[in-house]
């Protein structure tokens, strides 16, 4: 995990500012440095000009046992600045050592072989890009960068298919290019904001070209993503196309525990969660202290999550459940303990309380992150300016969880000693699982309902469709700014390349239970009646023993009030 900062423009270097450095060591808090360049260019009206590129990363030192700093320079004299995870390369070898590393191998390759192709020096932009964006293809995991070939003046930018890592850019007026991590406060009319660079291809632009002149942010120019042939599975490369699988059912069977879907859904999600739980980070001198914790609402998604990883982390290791609950002044008595009584406390005590039956030898530690109406008043606009340039409200209530969530900080009862008095701690976990994706993967939303109540099988799939196609559009990036703002990472094991590609391929009567055939009287175990939603990851927690958070019914995340009272 990093901070990303870079500059290009033909008047000087420019540098991050207080709030956004600030931000940035936040993320990073190991490492913090820069980096400058300059290059010569004739413009195509024949005048010299000079293009100044300032790159700065800091570094959350989460793979291999020492932090490398960023920006990294690599054998050919390119950086690389890189904030993310690459699990797998080629899909063949693991990357347990740090990755920063071995994606700057990858990409020196193709700055050699252009180089070695073009003996006379004159480098083809668009060919190396080309190679550029197949190297990338090959990355397993979550990632934002920037990659400068200062050899041809070539820099490239961009974000994983999903968009699982923030990196925002904009102009200042000046034809200067700005990409960034996070945003910073903005004033208000700002007439150059941040956006988010899609999370639609590899973004380039060739410095050297006397075409950009000093318009660099409009020379920018985009290779679309190198997907994976899931057809034939030639190649390296493993981004899945997100193209949902629409034919109908010719005959439909009803999901239950041992179904083929569900054992397979399991497979790739225990492969998922061991690829995100190798060598995570902790203190070495406390062996039994969490370096692993859970964003726990309660909900089936993360605590089938929960219930997986204890199957792929060290049994000794304790693993923390986050879970927050606010005081709503609107609806809570004075007198009232206003926290157990939030259905997400009330669920997660449930949930907990299903793992530590299941799993008696795992110490669950359940963290009651207790937030008081003032205390959300009082972060309300640092949390606006995390999130930007999201400013919905609903953006505002759920950013609002994730931020109080990933701090960390709650009460702790404990499960042995009925009379030991309860304390308040803080995780010390870096890594943060979240159970984002199984909604729109396997139709979780009231919205799929909806769909299906409307206009059956077809309205269904239109629906899951449009929250398939918008998945690299969506909140993630977001997310990615409020939950790193405490140097912690947030690993999301639903939207690993290989279950979005199952899930992608799969029928949707592998999915959902939607329009099943009445129940005959042979199925005994009780999976096949369980609710429709998300029925594939309902049976998989009846099969894992979790039957309580198999009939558990779907509920928001967020602030449990509207945000908008908070300005008020």
């Amino acid at each position: 995990m990093c901070g990303i900062w870079c500059a290009v423009t033909t008047h000087d270097h420019i540098h991050p500012n207080k709030e956004i450095q600030q931000l940035l060591e936040r993320r990073g808090p190991d490492s913090s440095c820069s980096t400058e360049f300059t290059l010569s260019r004739e413009t195509h009206s024949g005048e010299s000009q000079t293009v100044y590129t300032t790159v700065h990363s800091t570094v959350l030192a989460l793979r291999g046992d020492t932090a490398v700093k960023q920006p990294f320079g690599t054998a050919t004299g390119a950086t690389l600045c890189w904030n993310g995870e690459a699990w797998e390369i080629a899909g063949e070898r693991p990357v347990f050592d740090n990755d920063t590393v071995a994606v700057a191998k990858l990409l020196d390759g193709v700055v050699t072989r252009t180089h070695s192709s073009h003996s006379n020096g004159t480098l083809i932009s668009a060919k190396q890009a080309e190679l550029v964006a197949e190297a990338m293809a090959q990355i397993s995991g979550p990632y934002a960068f920037v990659f400068y070939d200062p050899s041809n003046g070539m820099l490239y930018f961009g974000r994983d298919f999903l968009g699982r890592r923030s990196l925002l850019w904009r102009t200042a007026g000046d034809g200067e290019l700005l990409l960034s991590s996070v945003a910073g406060p903005m004033s208000p009319g700002d007439e150059h904001p941040w956006t988010e660079v899609e999370a639609d291809g590899l973004y380039y632009v060739d410095l050297a070209s006397p075409y950009g002149c000093d318009d660099v942010y409009g020379s920018v120019q985009k290779v679309p993503y190198r997907l994976a042939e899931l057809a034939t599975h030639i190649g390296t490369r493993v981004v899945p196309r997100l193209s949902l699988n629409k034919d109908l059912p010719s005959s439909q069977t009803r999901l239950h525990s041992a179904s083929s879907a569900v054992n397979q859904l399991e497979v790739l999600l225990r492969s998922s969660l061991r690829r995100r739980l190798e060598n995570v980070p902790g203190s070495k001198d406390a062996i039994a202290d969490s370096n692993l914790a859970v964003l726990f609402s309660g909900g089936l998604d993360c605590t089938v999550l929960a219930r997986l990883a204890h199957e792929c982390y060290p049994e000794h290791k304790k693993i923390d459940l986050l879970n927050v609950a606010f005081e709503n002044p609107r609806i809570h008595k004075a007198d009232s303990d206003a926290y157990e009584l939030c259905p997400d406390r009330i669920t997660g005590r449930a949930s907990h309380a299903e793992l530590m039956r299941v799993c008696p030898e795992r110490d669950w530690v359940f963290i009651a992150i207790n937030i008081p109406y003032i205390e959300t008043l009082a972060h309300r606009q640092r949390i606006v300016d995390l999130m930007y340039p999201h400013d919905t409200e609903m953006d505002l209530s759920i950013a609002t969880a994730l931020c109080f969530a990933a701090r960390g900080t709650g009460v702790v009862s404990s499960t042995v000693d009925n009379h030991a008095p309860p304390f308040t701690t803080t995780t010390n976990a870096k890594v943060l699982l979240s159970g984002l994706g199984a909604d729109e993967l396997f139709g979780g939303y009231q919205r799929h309902t909806t769909a299906f109540n409307r206009k059956g099988c077809p309205g269904l799939l239109d629906e899951l469709d449009l929250d398939v196609s918008r998945l690299g559009k969506r909140n993630l990036g977001r997310d990615d700014r409020v939950i790193s703002n405490w140097a912690r990472e947030a690993r999301f094991p639903f939207l690993d390349e290989d279950v979005v590609a199952w899930a992608m391929a799969a029928s949707v009567d592998k999915k959902c239970g939607f329009g099943e055939p009445q129940a005959s009287a042979e199925d005994a175990d009780g999976s096949d009646l369980l609710e429709p939603e998300k029925k594939v990851l309902r049976c998989l927690a009846w099969k894992l023993d979790m039957k309580l958070v198999a009939k558990e019914k779907k509920r928001a995340v967020g602030a449990p009030f509207d945000m908008r009272e908070t300005s008020r």
